[in-house]
């Protein structure tokens, strides 16, 4: 019998940032960490303080570039930063207001969930607008280098929420509606704990995350 060595990941979500709290759509638009954002990298930092990690990878993006260095700052680890790592693009959405938005493009809510999950997957809300497909593959190639270069290993990555959320999509822990945000809340610094043999992903555990229908714990 064939023993399957897998690489553990530990997937966070960034610290909280003034646009999180005043509810502006963040995708790929560089802005830094709030003094609450701070202190939630510190208790996520208390959260994993008895995990060891054999690597530290993150989003080039300041939030979570910053939240990674406070949660490994004890542990004396270097944190890798790469843009596969970063959060959707969101194109001329970035930096509006949420609610407004949903607002404005209620209609093409409407139709994109009157769409298949195939469909869904390559739908476009506006010119530049990274699709699931795209997202996908961006983030996707890289955790599965990262798994077969660390199996039997385990490795912190510090992300984005769309990373995560379309992550648990691919994983199987629910449909497009399921893990839509008015259901599935991923937390400011929230993560999941996910096993990977450099092929498929296994979700294990979560952290802060509200609402996932299909994981039971």
């Amino acid at each position: 019998m064939t023993n399957i060595s897998y690489c553990t990941f530990y997937i966070a979500r960034h610290g909280e940032t003034k646009w999180n709290k005043d509810r502006l759509l963040l995708g790929q638009s560089d802005i830094e960490l709030n003094k609450n954002g701070i202190q939630q990298a510190r208790e996520l930092a208390q959260s994993l303080q008895k995990i060891h990690f054999d690597a530290v990878y993150s989003s080039d993006l300041l939030r979570a570039k910053r939240t990674a260095e406070i949660v490994v700052l004890e542990k004396k680890l270097a944190v890798t930063t790469t843009e596969a790592l970063r959060e959707r693009f969101f194109g001329e959405f970035e930096g509006r207001k949420i609610p407004e938005l949903i607002e404005e493009i209620k209609d093409l809510l409407k139709q994109f969930n009157e769409l298949s999950e195939e469909e869904k997957h390559i739908y476009k809300f506006t010119s530049g607008w990274e699709n699931d497909k795209e997202l996908i593959s961006r983030f996707l190639t890289f955790l599965r280098e990262l798994a077969v270069a660390y199996l039997g290993k385990k490795v912190l990555v510090v992300c984005h929420d769309g990373i995560i959320r379309t992550l648990l999509w691919k994983m199987g822990e629910g449909t497009y509606k399921e893990l839509d945000y008015d259901v599935l809340t991923i937390h400011n610094s929230a993560y999941i704990v996910a096993e990977s043999d450099g092929v498929d992903f296994f979700l294990k555990d979560t952290f802060k995350v509200d609402g996932l229908p299909k994981y039971k714990g």
